[in-house]
């Protein structure tokens, strides 16, 4: 459908899978559970006018039904189409603007708001995350010395509030330990149904643009075969590539040149059911041995970036009492055996340890680091930080950690 510019002859249609509930009396706010859209607030005439935008009707005909059916309300075509063009400027329309933005080369930024808009005040903030209190401190310029070369690296993907200096440890260990130029960023997939998610967008940052090695991507699509473009929604509400992008960009983005790979994993908990390893799966399997073989044949250092976090407990995540401190020490004991298993850099005993607590803590980490092992095949994991995050009524706690793979 064309963006509505005038009230002749457009069928406005409203974008499936929104929500509308009460704002204040008398009205109404739609959102976009996405967050790709804007909220608008509306009255209940509106909400009645936008509950007939199915792409079959003008602006003309709705308001003749509306005038029809609720006689009270007297609207003419002109205010519903620009009710409609309001509608489309805020993306909630499933018109040429929306599709523009969300498959358009360049991917726009959807976290700002839990991280600084300019690029002073956000320098400021991602300093913090090596400076404060337990950070680890700013990279050095030289290169650490090591015996093994930094296969990958674990680290949150929580806004940087609470995932604060963990990822300084992650992203400072990534700094002084590669000189990789491409990162294939392998982030948790929170909106999307498909088990991979690759997208050939460039990546705006506050700090610019971060290129997509596009070659690099369409290697592991034409390997892959079908199926890796498959959710064209996957990347533009998602936030777990965003916030490694930003930090990479932050660290590395006047020092050297270097592109990303962002490929997003599903959820891998049909294989905790079945408690099979999930190489058994032949899409799994499939996206190991091509991922492999693409970075084989790269002539570019790569290194791997995983995006996860470990547990969600708590109401917020459909558990049914608050948490309280002996939840957190068993949740926290937990995660230790987690870890240690992330330290032998073993993707079997990894997933073991997940599956055989049935994922009951919703480790949203499980996907992307299970592959990232199996791909780059490590010799050794080493755990540099680890952290709780607690509401402070016991609504929610996450946790998360930051780790180095060598080998």
């Amino acid at each position: 459908m064309a963006a509505v510019e005038s009230s002749t002859g457009e069928r406005p249609k409203l974008r499936a899978g929104l929500a509308a509930q009460p704002h204040r009396y008398g009205e109404f706010v739609l959102f976009d559970p996405l967050r790709i859209g804007k909220p608008v607030v509306l009255s209940a005439a509106a909400l009645a006018a936008v509950d007939r935008f199915d792409g079959r009707r003008s602006p003309y005909e709705i308001a003749f039904q509306l005038n029809v059916e609720f006689p009270q309300i007297r609207v003419d075509g002109e205010a519903i189409a620009m009710l409609a063009k309001a509608l489309d400027e805020a993306l909630l329309l499933d018109s040429p603007r929306f599709w523009n933005q969300v498959r358009g080369p360049i991917r726009k930024p959807i976290c700002i708001g839990t991280y600084e808009a300019e690029p002073e005040p956000l320098r400021e903030q991602l300093t913090e995350l090596f400076v404060a209190d337990g950070g680890p401190g700013l990279p050095r310029e030289e290169k650490a010395s090591s015996s093994s070369r930094l296969r990958a690296v674990l680290v949150p993907h929580m806004d940087y509030t609470r995932g604060n200096i963990t990822y300084g440890h992650g992203f400072k260990e990534l700094f002084e330990r590669t000189d990789a130029s491409v990162f294939v960023i392998i982030g948790t997939s929170h909106y999307s149904p498909a088990r991979f998610s690759l997208t050939e967008q460039h990546f705006e940052t506050p700090l610019g643009v971060v290129e997509t090695d596009r070659d690099y991507v369409q290697r592991i699509a034409e390997a892959y075969g079908d199926g890796v473009f498959a959710d064209p929604l996957a990347h533009a509400p998602e936030h777990s590539i965003e916030l490694e992008v930003v930090l990479l960009q932050f660290l590395l983005g006047q020092r050297r040149p270097f592109k990303i790979v962002p490929l997003l994993v599903g959820s891998m908990q049909d294989c905790v059911e079945e408690q099979a390893d999930p190489s058994a799966k032949e899409d799994i399997d499939r996206m190991v041995k091509v991922l492999r073989q693409v970075e084989e044949q790269s002539k570019e250092p790569v290194c791997y970036v995983i995006s996860g976090d470990l547990a969600h407990i708590g109401p917020k995540f459909d558990d049914p009492r608050p948490v309280d401190a002996p939840w957190l020490a068993d949740s926290r004991q937990k995660d230790q055996a987690v870890l240690q298993a992330l330290e032998t850099a073993d993707s079997r005993r990894f997933f073991q340890t997940i599956a055989a607590e049935g994922n009951a803590r919703r480790i949203c980490g499980l996907s992307p680091t299970w592959l990232t092992l199996q791909v780059a095949q490590p010799a050794r994991g080493q755990t540099l930080h680890y952290q709780q995050y607690v509401h402070p009524e016991g609504y929610e706690s996450v946790s998360f950690a930051a780790a180095a793979f060598f080998g």
